[in-house]
């Protein structure tokens, strides 16, 4: 079930969403919507990441080569 948000922004910003709609053939609804879906994604990478440092920095591992030689 789908709901409906009102969401405020500032002109300069309405215009841009405007602009990729028009350019990229999207609806508001469908930009805003990827646009969450990203935004929580990479929140919740975060947080995961975070959480994964203090173990990661106990094996050794302070880079993302450090990984990337680890599971190779």
């Amino acid at each position: 079930m789908r709901e409906s948000v009102t969401v405020s922004m500032p002109a300069w910003l309405k215009d841009e969403l405007d602009q990729v709609v028009k350019r990229e053939r999207l609806n508001r609804s469908d930009i805003v919507r990827e646009a969450l879906q990203e935004y929580f994604a990479a929140r919740d990478f975060q947080r995961i990441r975070e959480k994964m440092i203090p173990e990661a920095e106990a094996k050794g591992l302070f880079t993302d080569e450090d990984v990337f030689r680890e599971v190779s």
